[in-house]
């Protein structure tokens, strides 16, 4: 079972930039090239086979870090959702040209 949580406030944080548990819910970072941009950093515990898949994917999708993996992950998932809601059917086309039903959500 994977676990989710948000880090710690680093010493020295205002009360007001922390949130009721005492956690900076946001944070701003530069990025390459000095444009500023805010974030929230979050820690996940997760077994060494879902580390393994996580790793895999980033080897797949040549991505430059595990949050880069997870980032296009959720944009996937929620996509998905969203075409799900509005009553979309998913279908996976084999090698052979055949289109079967695919059930992403059971």
């Amino acid at each position: 079972m994977s676990s989710l949580k948000e880090e710690a406030p680093e010493t020295g944080d205002s009360e007001e930039r922390r949130g009721r548990r005492g956690h900076r819910h946001g944070r701003r970072h530069k990025r390459h090239g000095g444009e500023e941009r805010d974030t929230t950093r979050v820690q996940l515990e997760m077994p060494p086979q879902a580390m393994e898949r996580l790793q895999q994917l980033k080897d797949k999708t040549e991505a430059a870090s595990y949050a880069e993996v997870i980032r296009n992950a959720l944009r996937l998932y929620e996509a998905l959702i969203d075409e799900a809601e509005r009553g979309a059917e998913f279908q996976v086309k084999g090698p052979d040209g055949m289109a079967v039903p695919y059930r992403i959500f059971l």
